[in-house]
């Protein structure tokens, strides 16, 4: 199989003529706001083209508009809006190890400074700890353990937004500092009115939901991981006649390597000594091995089986195939859909509606005869219960569970954009050849006229045994399989258009169509023995006809199934084949197909596809060969079906890792599963904080509540993603 990605990854940095691509690791964002400040930061930069933020990867994307960008300006920028970048590294490194278990650390210290004032609460157990102990223990959580809010205000506010921070910040602040005052003026011997459990839980559990939030975010970023994890560490590599133990990054193409049984493959590698079985199921999703011998390509990372393998590398470890796939589902996890953009605008004037809001709920609740203290903790839970987490994390964290339980399989989305897409397609056209097709004529029938089929199949096997032309090969693997001897010829002539002629064994063979039969005066048989989708070979013999060779492209496995399933569902499936209208047919037909066309030039495709939707139809395009590339780009969406050329599967948006039809409604089922958790991700979120905010508003939720609320919110978001991690295709009759 042939497969080539494009290597326009965005690692830091990659020069693209004038211009350069940054990756950052970006830590300290604890909202969706977060994420719009930072990328506000990294647009401000002088020379940045475009920024990108995800939040959910903690991730920055910059592109610059020429040379003269470094990561250092980009860094000092992140660090002046109160963030920090690092390069980015998918594997986590030792500063982000130490960052989490500080986190950790912080998060058991803060549940044992709280636990205490939590007991305070439990009804009827009469249990009261003295005022200044109270402030003793929630003092550290306020302002030590929870001064990142205060650092995250403060940053947010100076660069004119507001975040998250901002509302814990002011609702804790709020009743610590009320609590202080009831300490300081309340009369000796009356017990004040305290508020500090209020507080310090509600860090404690913002801290326990963020701690639970970074956990599950990681989840979904697993199949990057595992990807990750394929890759090797050394390589065996022959150097000096001798092979030696290097690291796998310093493999360069052109390396003799030597895999032993039970290793993984370091890079892309030709084999040329040994036989194995490879198991390849991290690229293509293939679960069986595969067996592989002299000539046989290997993907890196592949598992090797029972035999040991001499191979040559055809590409370095950061040009290998499995790197490219991880950049490619990097740099699809990392863009933004059009709905989270709207999300990024929407959370953007969120914080600022809720602070007035909660200003609103202290005047009403003070100014209609409620006490001080019904104002102020109804305002606090409204403060704390509006925390934007969970509308920040509905689209990113699906997409990137979608998409990386689809590269699993061996479906690689390369933007959000074609996703979205996929999940609302109406018509799907194939390509036949190499497609619905094997792209590996076989010979399917032979007649005879006065000679055995043996004779026939080994006379023409003969004059074919240094052709190149798919026919010539599907001929001599047919007498090999047969295991027919061949003949040496001389005085070989080829005739373009009509067939070859040589002599083997005294003899004068022809092999051709029609008209070669008409240059060797030879007359047509009169009996029709055609076959429909069959290509009609002739082979003469000393100026007689001796026998035809019918051969056929084989349709792929799944072909018919998946055509089935996607008209079951409702698309609507086309045919467009360069071959003639009759071959064609004689393929689609038999699969269920009734608009088949026959006869196309790659512009034809093209005019074809822009008239569907010209008219309204959401396109997509299946094909292989580097005349689909025109149609692949132009359809709404372009599939390359794997095992095609490097150019259909770079010019597509979405590629198949491995020939299999049936891959097709499975891209379509994780497109439409993804969207639809966003769906069901952003109307969790929006319906959370339209009932949750009036509930706090109202005196319903204590600040407390409110905390734990906001709290699940986010875990509930992320969770509800993380189940897109247990998708498979269906295949089979299971494909419904």
């Amino acid at each position: 199989m042939s497969l080539a990605l494009e290597d326009t990854g965005m690692d830091t940095p990659v020069n693209e003529g004038n211009t350069q691509n940054f990756r950052l690791r970006i830590s300290g964002m604890n909202c969706a706001n977060c994420a719009r400040t930072a990328e506000k930061a990294l647009s401000a930069v002088e020379g940045v083209d475009r920024a990108s933020v995800n939040f959910a990867l903690e991730r920055g994307d910059v592109r610059s508009a020429g040379p003269a960008l470094s990561i250092e300006a980009l860094q000092a920028a992140l660090h002046d809006a109160g963030y920090e970048g690092a390069e980015w590294a998918t594997a986590p490194d030792e500063a982000e190890q130490k960052g989490k278990s500080r986190e950790s650390l912080h998060l058991i210290f803060a549940v044992l400074l709280t636990l205490p004032l939590v007991a305070q609460m439990i009804p009827g157990s009469g249990f009261m700890l003295p005022p200044l102990v109270q402030l003793a223990l929630a003092a550290p959580v306020q302002f030590w353990i929870g001064f990142r809010f205060y650092r995250g205000a403060f940053l947010s506010l100076r660069s004119g937004t507001s975040n998250m921070d901002v509302l814990v910040s002011l609702g804790t602040s709020a009743a610590f500092v009320y609590s202080l005052l009831q300490i300081a003026l309340t009369p000796e011997g009356t017990a004040p009115h305290l508020y500090f459990e209020a507080s310090a839980v509600i860090i404690t559990l913002v801290l326990t939901g963020k701690w639970l939030e970074s956990r599950a975010k990681r989840g979904a970023s697993d199949a990057i991981r595992m990807l990750l994890a394929l890759r090797p560490e050394t390589a065996r590599v022959k150097r000096g006649g001798a092979f030696v133990e290097i690291s796998a990054a310093d493999v360069i193409a052109g390396d003799i390597l030597l895999v032993r049984p039970g290793e993984r493959v370091p890079v892309d590698c030709t084999v040329f000594e040994g036989r194995s079985e490879i198991d390849a199921s991290h690229i293509t999703g293939e679960s069986l091995p595969v067996s592989v011998e002299a000539g046989s390509q290997i993907y890196g990372g592949s598992l090797n089986g029972s035999g040991a393998v001499t191979c040559t590398a055809t590409a370095g470890a950061d040009t290998s195939t499995l790197a490219k796939i991880i950049d490619l589902v990097e740099r699809a996890q990392g863009s933004k859909a059009p709905i989270e953009r709207l999300v990024d605008r929407v959370s953007s004037i969120f914080v600022p509606a809720v602070i007035v809001i909660s200003i609103l709920t202290f005047a009403g609740w003070y100014f209609t005869g409620g006490t001080f203290e019904q104002a102020l903790i109804a305002s606090v839970a409204v403060l704390v219960i509006a925390c934007p987490c969970a509308l920040g994390l509905a689209t990113p964290t699906a997409l990137v569970a979608g998409l990386g339980a689809a590269a699993k399989s061996g479906i690689l989305i390369k933007d959000i954009d074609s996703l979205e897409r996929a999940a609302h397609l109406t018509h799907i056209a194939f390509d036949k050849t190499g497609t619905l097709t094997a792209g590996k004529p076989k010979v399917v029938r032979v007649v005879s006229h006065g000679a055995s089929e043996s004779d026939v199949l080994a006379a023409a096997a003969s004059v074919q045994a240094s052709s190149e032309h798919l026919l010539g090969k599907a001929i001599r693997e047919e007498a090999d399989a047969r295991g027919l001897g061949l003949a040496a010829i001389s005085d070989f002539e080829n005739f373009i258009g009509e067939g070859v002629t040589a002599r083997s064994s005294g003899r004068a063979i022809g092999i051709g169509n029609l008209k070669l039969l008409e240059r060797l005066g030879i007359a047509a048989p009169v009996d029709d023995t055609s076959q429909p989708g069959a290509t009609r070979v002739f082979v003469a013999n000393n100026g007689a006809l001796i026998g035809e060779i019918f051969i056929a492209d084989q349709v792929r496995p799944g072909s018919s199934t998946a055509i089935h399933h996607l008209t079951a569902r409702g698309h609507r499936v086309l045919l467009l084949s360069g071959d003639t209208q009759a071959t064609a047919e004689a393929i689609g037909k038999p699969l269920g197909l009734d608009d088949i066309r026959g006869g196309l030039k790659p512009e034809d495709k093209l005019d074809i596809l822009s008239l569907l939707r010209s008219e309204g139809a959401v396109t997509a395009m299946v094909g292989d060969g580097v005349n689909d590339a025109p149609a692949l780009a132009s359809a709404d969406v372009g599939i390359a079906m794997g095992g095609g050329t490097d150019v259909a599967i770079e010019t597509a948006s979405i590629a198949l890792m491995r020939p299999d039809p049936l891959l097709v409604p499975a891209a379509i089922d994780i497109s439409r599963a993804t969207a639809r958790k966003i769906r069901q991700n952003l109307g969790w979120a929006f319906v959370y904080n339209v009932i949750g905010i009036p509930l706090a508003a109202l005196g319903f939720l204590s600040p407390a509540f409110a905390a734990a609320a906001m709290a699940m919110s986010s875990i509930s978001v992320v969770s509800n993603s993380l189940l897109l991690r247990r998708w498979k295709p269906k295949l089979g009759e299971d494909a419904k």
